[in-house]
């Protein structure tokens, strides 16, 4: 399920087309931490949490465990649609109940990096 950057970008073009996807935007502390920290360690952060918390078929808190900021990736989550298994349903039509494939945390984590990359610029 991993999209070249093409891909993301036209995902992520429909995803701003919804009114509550498209208010989410990179913070000045936000922003501070990809310019400090860089890309490498926001998809290490990414791959870490999105494997905690949204991977597992039944995640603890689901539809509630996704904080509104303080951390990129956690803005990401919400912009792009990928903040909870509902949400990822709904949005990419990746099913509840089953923990994410590899090439499914692939693509949560590629379309995270990439919004996160574009609002860094």
């Amino acid at each position: 399920m991993a999209l070249d950057t093409d891909a993301l970008d036209a995902r992520l073009a429909q995803m701003a087309r919804y009114p509550f996807r498209a208010r989410f935007h990179l913070r000045e502390r936000e922003l501070q931490f990809v310019a400090a920290r860089g890309m490498d360690t926001v998809r290490a952060h990414a791959e870490d949490l999105i494997g905690r918390r949204l991977a597992p078929a039944f995640p603890v808190k689901d539809g509630k465990q996704t904080p509104w900021g303080g951390h990129p990736v956690f803005r990401a989550q919400h912009a792009t649609g990928t903040c909870c298994r509902s949400c990822l349903q709904r949005n990419h039509g990746i099913p509840k109940g089953h923990e994410l494939t590899p090439n499914q945390r692939r693509f949560v984590v590629d379309i995270i990096c990439r919004w996160v990359e574009h609002e860094a610029q």
